[in-house]
């Protein structure tokens, strides 16, 4: 097995290639004064579809209490609101204001220019599949292993 295929050598180059990849999206943002967290948030609301907390925490990477502040940072600065979900009244969604959108598309746009100039940034869709199908398999795992930890349901008597 080449060194190149060991878990562990994946495994580092992966998190070095995000760190390095976060330390240039920073380097655009902070000339805004975003976060990579904020900007992780308004990435997926950017589509006009409104988004529950559960999947914006996963999207951004950030645990529940963590995104709640964030969220209500983003709120006060008018750059998102929330409502409830009509289709479940105990559950809320979050949308990106107009101002967000105008916010989001300067900001998407810079972070565009930064990565278009990165050696090896036309290899993009490529390594999305790549990153793609890597994520898709360790869900799966994940998943599998998670049903294994699950106690078998007990027969029904009767």
């Amino acid at each position: 097995m080449t060194s190149a295929r060991r878990p562990q050598n994946l495994y580092g180059l992966l998190a070095r290639a995000e760190r390095l990849a976060a330390r240039q999206v920073r380097e655009v943002l902070d000339e805004s004064g975003c976060t990579v967290e904020a900007w992780r948030v308004m990435s997926l609301l950017a589509g006009g579809q409104g988004h529950r907390m559960s999947a914006i925490a996963e999207h951004a990477l950030l645990p529940p209490p963590t995104l709640t502040r964030l969220m209500d940072q983003l709120v006060d600065d008018g750059l998102v609101h929330r409502r409830i979900d009509p289709l479940d009244r105990r559950r809320i969604l979050a949308y990106l204001t107009p101002r967000g959108e105008d916010c989001w598309k300067r900001l998407d746009e810079r972070v565009r220019e930064r990565w278009t100039s990165l050696p090896g940034s036309g290899d993009d869709a490529l390594l999305a599949l790549l990153l793609e199908r890597l994520v898709a398999g360790l869900e799966a795992v994940r998943e599998s292993s998670s049903d294994e930890d699950r106690p078998a349901a007990a027969p029904l008597r009767g």
